[in-house]
């Protein structure tokens, strides 16, 4: 039996300060957190635990263990003559583990706040770049919940603890008081036993180890039988990583085979000093019975009301958006909706519209029959998806059913629907007013979810209803207007809700953390946390110069400066481009250096060689002028002139929110001023805060977004865009087209955004056949052109895309298809797969609260005055408008027509690669803000679609409904294709 650590990542707030206690000096085996600030007094040691009994009820893995103090009881061995020979070989291994990672600790405490916080970050950016992996090998060795999902809480468990928690101090003095003579000192509690479920293996294994490394603490991690492979692996990772960073070998252990046995054992061990418990209720009692300080989890069964003034439409939304979420396996989720009377009709038509499933009384009672077994939970349904469930309830529902509902009056035992369902199975219940619905909420809270959350959907105006909430709730977490498994970990939909994935219930819930575990709580606070959303922006250069003839005048603003570093391409400067530029910045005394060598994808060696002139020549001002390429090329420059420390594998991580990446972008313009002259229409990227980079010997492409990479100042002179080529011409446009239709329906739109956006389109569709047609003949058309592309990037700057541009990446990186003319292949087949009231799943962020799409779509065909009399028809009539537009200027309905069709090997290379790009596309940063959050196979469908389904055939045959295709992709996602001979990964 092998007993080794591998790097786990954890599922629980990182023990701050306040849970620390300042241990006296004593042997180290028997050092126990027992003194806490402000309580000095330790608590008799309890009677030694029974064995704990294998538990069959399912219970959530994101409910957090009360903190018991008390000394280690002694553990009596087990006669040898009684134990099997295997047995005793895992207690000794179990031995080793622990210490090894006490001997560990013992060094890592000793370390520094600066050294604590760089393996902190160096571990949370392994365990996010891993997100994807570490959820397809959930699903697969758990078969419950969504892969998709888990990604998200992957990345939720290592990003956000992370922005969190980076400036949070844990070591040595934390908190000093000169004038009081007040000091606090932190201390690390010791060795950890981490109990890991099977409903969250590798987002649990991130959030308990990322507290471990912030507090200086070991961690032994004790996985789930049914998860062990993915748990460990995560383990694995974060261990690396933090090993790499300089953490003492073997902080992170794990048990490699893990049992019930053993994971009792581990509890019990002398050396344990805390436990952190998420799991079964055995797994959690024999915890508190360890004789060892534990936090641990109670039980969830959060009811949701509806009252008579709430936003139904909003409501709703945001209750899919909840229970939906990784198939229902969050605690904190939703489990009844309590509706009043007054609304219930209301209710019940929006869920249905949204595409709930409302099951009559018999399939309700086919249902009840299969959820509980002997009273329990039956794991089989844990983590399920709807129409699966309904399948093994005995009946069947619509393909695009996303939650089953069973209306119920009784609460407790013998009804079914008023437990606690880890799956998209709710009950709902109708109240004859406000004091009814309160009563019945406060019922279904005290029957199976005692101290854990409660949510309410009501006017924010309405301070009587959310009083009398609040008082009635014994919940430590009170939602309002807010889903509740997103809501109750914090930080989504109230940035002053702590983020964790470990959520105390209070004395109510037998625990004694009553809140978001953090710092030390001996007392039960109730949280009442109101949907205050944070703050959005809207950031562009702080000049922008348009209008023919404006370079002249624009650059007169420059005067003061000194050297002016210019950067473009070869092909500009032999057109004399810069020769004009050049003229215009010498009698304003400023000395020009150009760098003529920019290719069409920049690469970190270009970068590199043209750091050398441009640090020699040390400029004031650095002006790329020409296309996209240059200006991704002299961001890149302006950034290494500055920050030469950068490292581009980090500014480039995938973030979740731009406001809380874990590797940002120090501010730029303190060496140098930038200026962008764009000389085509079509990137927008004068006004962007986006850049990409090839690293030439690996082929790998770093994207950079941050708002430090925003240009100080555009000059958009419509006198260098005359000569654009036709081809360039009808590309550049239909690319503002894309970036303007996917920022008018981002999540992330808002009224600064969207009259952009909504202008960018009309100038397009109105000016782009006549700009390809006429070319230079055409000066008004090729002006407005150049306007509607700088007009589309400040709108996406600020609202960003969509899958549309996510797939285009990769279209263009495989099969080397112009980007213009990738998301013209793609975006019909993108604003159909949108164009939903009700889709699948729903993107997480704050901004979105109710599916918008198919309103928008609709909104651009009336300003476009395309005419039809429903949503459906102007969505159409939109593709319609889109198609011909394309037609017009020389686009194709269909990839095969690009690539070739005469090639019989494309098509073969083409479908073989779909899987790959649909992962990647999956990952790319536009993905995040799409209306509609995307099922990998979703995406895959959209490219195999667009090889050689022109999308009006595929419209007028289907209509706007994309139904998603039943065979899932994980399995096949490490499957490579074999490429015929020409035709490797480029």
């Amino acid at each position: 039996m092998q007993l080794t650590g591998r790097t786990s990542v954890a599922s629980g707030r990182s023990a701050s300060r306040d849970l620390a206690p300042v241990r006296p000096s004593r042997p180290r085996a028997a050092r126990v957190s027992a003194e806490y600030i402000g309580d000095k007094k330790n608590n008799p040691a309890p009677a030694a635990a029974a064995p704990v009994k294998e538990e069959t009820t399912v219970s959530n893995s994101l409910k957090p263990t009360p903190v018991v103090e008390a000394k280690p009881a002694p553990v009596a061995a087990a006669p040898a003559a009684e134990a099997k020979p295997d047995a005793l070989a895992d207690l000794q291994g179990l031995k080793e583990i622990i210490n090894t990672a006490c001997a560990a600790q013992e060094v890592y405490e000793e370390f520094s706040q600066a050294d604590v916080d760089h393996i902190f970050k160096a571990a949370a950016s392994a365990a996010s770049a891993a997100r994807i992996e570490l959820a397809v090998m959930a699903v697969e060795e758990t078969k419950m919940g969504l892969m998709e999902d888990k990604v998200v809480k992957n990345h939720f468990a290592s990003e956000y603890i992370y922005n969190k928690y980076k400036d949070v101090k844990t070591c040595d003095v934390i908190e000093e008081d000169e004038l009081d003579g007040i000091k606090k000192v932190a201390e690390p509690i010791g060795v950890i036993a981490g109990i890991v479920p099977t409903t969250n293996p590798t987002s649990t294994v991130i959030f308990k180890c990322l507290l471990a490394l912030k507090t200086r603490n070991a961690i032994v991690l004790s996985p789930h039988v049914r998860a062990a492979k993915c748990s460990i692996e995560a383990a694995r990772i974060v261990r690396e990583a933090a090993e790499a960073a300089g953490a003492p070998k073997g902080l992170i252990q794990w048990i490699e085979k893990p049992s019930l046995a053993l994971a009792t054992a581990l509890m019990k061990d002398p050396k344990i000093n805390l436990i952190l418990a998420t799991g079964g209720p055995g797994m959690v009692k024999a915890a508190y019975e360890s004789g060892h300080p534990s936090i641990g989890v109670g039980a969830g069964n959060t009811p949701a009301v509806i009252d008579a003034s709430a936003d139904i439409p909003m409501a709703v939304s945001s209750i899919l958006i909840s229970k939906t979420f990784d198939n229902g396996v969050i605690c904190a989720s939703e489990q009844n909706m309590v509706v009043e009377a007054a609304v219930y009709d209301e209710v019940v038509k929006e869920l249905k519209l949204r595409g709930a499933y409302f099951m009559s009384k018999e399939e309700c009672k086919k249902a009840g029959e299969t959820i509980l077994k002997d009273g329990r939970l039956n794991a089989d349904v844990v983590g399920q998806k709807a129409t699966a469930l309904a399948r093994m309830f005995g009946f069947e529902v619509p393909v695009t059913t996303k939650v089953l509902v069973g209306e119920a009056s009784h609460i407790g035992h013998g009804e079914p629907m008023s437990y606690e369902k880890l799956c998209p199975v709710l009950g709902m219940y109708k109240a004859d007013d406000w004091t009814d619905a309160v009563k019945k909420a406060k019922s279904l809270v005290e029957f199976g979810g005692h101290g854990h959350t409660s949510c309410l959907y009501t006017s924010p105006q309405n301070k009587e209803h959310i009083n009398d909430f609040q008082q009635a709730m014994e919940t430590v977490r009170i939602l309002i207007n807010s889903p509740a498994s997103q809501g109750a970990i914090g930080d989504l939909y109230n940035f002053h809700l702590d983020p964790s994935l470990t959520l105390g219930c209070g004395s109510w819930g037998s625990t004694s953390v009553s809140a978001n575990v953090g710092p030390q709580h001996l007392i039960n606070v109730k949280t009442v946390a109101m949907r205050m959303e944070n703050m959005l922006w809207f950031k562009a250069p702080p000049k922008i110069y348009f209008k023919r003839g404006s370079l002249d005048l624009a650059l007169r603003e420059l005067a003061g400066h000194k050297r002016a570093f210019i950067v473009t391409d070869p092909p500009l400067f032999e057109m004399g481009i810069t020769t004009q530029l050049i003229n215009k910045l010498i009698p304003l005394g400023i000395q020009p250096k150009t760098f003529t060598n920019v290719e069409p994808d920049p690469t970190l060696g270009m970068v590199q060689k043209a750091m050398e002139e441009l640090r020699s020549f040390k400029p004031d001002l650095i002006i790329a002028i020409g296309g996209g390429s240059p200006m991704d090329a002299a961001k890149l420059m302006w950034l290494m002139y500055e920050h030469p420390e950068t490292k581009f594998e980090e500014v480039a991580a995938r973030f979740m929110d731009i406001r809380k990446r874990i590797n940002a972008i120090p501010d730029l313009g303190k060496l140098a001023k930038f200026v962008a002259i764009p000389t085509t229409s079509g990137t927008g990227s004068e006004v962007t805060p986006f850049a990409v980079v090839t690293d030439e010997k690996t082929g790998i492409k770093y994207p950079l977004a941050d708002y430090a990479l925003v240009p100080n100042m555009a000059i958009c002179d419509a006198n260098l865009v005359d000569s654009m080529p036709t081809r360039l011409t009808a590309y550049g446009g239909l690319d503002a087209l894309v970036h303007a239709v996917e920022s008018y329906v981002s999540v992330c739109a808002t009224d600064y955004t969207k009259g952009l956006s909504l202008q960018a389109i009309r100038m397009v569709f109105d000016y782009l056949p006549r700009s390809v047609k006429n070319g230079s003949k055409d000066p008004i058309a090729k002006e407005k052109m150049h306007n509607a592309a700088t007009i589309a990037g400040m709108a996406f700057a600020n609202a960003f895309l969509g899958v549309c541009h996510s797939m285009a990446h990769k279209l263009g990186g495989t099969h080397h298809i112009a980007h213009g003319l990738a998301n013209a292949l793609l975006i019909s087949h993108v604003i159909r797969y949108n164009a939903t009231d009700k889709p699948f799943k729903q993107t997480c962020f704050p901004q979105y609260a109710v599916p918008k799409a198919l309103d928008r779509y609709a909104e651009i065909a009336d300003a476009l005055v395309l005419g039809g009399s429903t949503k459906e028809e102007k969505v159409v009539k939109l593709i319609e408008a889109v198609e011909r537009l394309k037609a017009e200027v020389g686009v194709p309905a269909t990839i095969r027509e690009v690539v070739g069709s005469d090639k019989p090997e494309a098509e073969w290379f083409y479908m073989s690669s779909t899987l790959d790009m649909s992962y990647q596309a999956f990952d790319d940063q536009c993905t995040g803000a799409n209306p509609r959050y995307p099922l990998v196979k979703d995406l895959r469908k959209m490219l195999e679609d667009a090889w050689s389904k022109p999308i009006l055939d595929i419209v007028a045959k289907e209509g706007l409904e994309f139904v998603s295709p039943a065979s899932s992709c994980l399995k096949s996602r490490l499957d490579k294709p074999h490429f015929p001979a020409g035709y490797g990964a480029r």
